[in-house]
């Protein structure tokens, strides 16, 4: 049978590189690791379909097997099957349109997720830091701003990577949008005498804070600000530069993503 792409792209991890999952397969291209894809025939000289096949091709690198090309109902776009998948291409096959994203295939930029992260980024000055828990690893250089759930389960697989990463420092908005207690929760670590151990240990060893939560707390003032910035999910992470990350990243990532993107905009 033959293998299906997934109904999800990966997220982009660098401005230069976007990559399809493959259900049950590696990802069909790496900026970093993925082979170089083999030479692609020469496309015959005014034969768009041709053109489109060829390119396609090279960018799926040779490991999945164009089945069809056709014109498509929209002039100058044309369809492209593999397997029971189908995208969308322009003629010249520069561009593809992948489970809703645009591609541009000699590159391999998602040109849509680019967009989206310039539509969504925020001015991180602008960000109420004295409504978030604040910690410091080393010199605390770097800054992230982190919007996290006490009961966010993906919240403390990134907790304890961020706990691990040097040079950085973590503003947490506790953000109650998950369970009936959440609200509590944050109130009580942010009532604790030292608020980032107490979130810590929350979030690490779901040890709950001994208090009542009744201190004066910014929880609502947090909750208005995720809605604000229309923050959807936890944990949602903001970097120097403005740029928004929404859901988790893996470990290895994470160190050189901050230091990527933590020049402020």
């Amino acid at each position: 049978m033959h293998p299906t792409l997934s109904t999800r792209l990966r997220r982009v991890a660098t401005a230069a590189f976007a990559a399809v999952i493959v259900a049950g397969a590696p990802a069909l291209a790496s900026a970093q690791s993925a082979p170089s894809a083999p030479a692609a025939a020469a496309a015959p000289a005014g034969d768009p379909a041709a053109v489109v096949r060829t390119s396609v091709e090279s960018w799926l690198q040779g490991r999945f097997k164009v089945d069809a090309v056709r014109r498509s109902p929209v002039a100058g776009i044309w369809e492209v099957q593999i397997g029971t998948d189908l995208i969308y291409v322009d003629e010249k096959g520069q561009h593809g349109f992948v489970e809703g994203q645009l591609i541009d295939l000699k590159s391999n930029k998602n040109l849509t997720q680019e967009r989206v992260e310039e539509i969504t980024a925020v001015n991180f000055k602008d960000l109420p830091l004295a409504y978030a828990i604040k910690q410091v690893n080393g010199k605390g250089t770097r800054q992230v701003a982190v919007f996290e759930d006490p009961n966010c389960g993906h919240c403390r697989t990134l907790r304890r990577d961020l706990l691990a990463v040097p040079d950085v420092t973590i503003y947490t908005f506790t953000l109650p949008i998950l369970a009936a207690d959440s609200k509590t929760k944050a109130a009580q670590a942010w009532c604790a005498s030292d608020r980032a151990k107490a979130w810590n240990e929350l979030m690490l060893q779901g040890k709950v804070p001994e208090n009542k939560g009744t201190c004066d707390n910014p929880v609502e003032k947090v909750a208005e600000l995720g809605r604000k910035l229309k923050i959807t999910g936890t944990p949602t992470l903001f970097f120097m530069n403005g740029k928004r990350l929404p859901g988790g990243v893996p470990a290895a990532r994470l160190n050189k993503m901050i230091d990527e993107n933590s020049k402020p905009s």
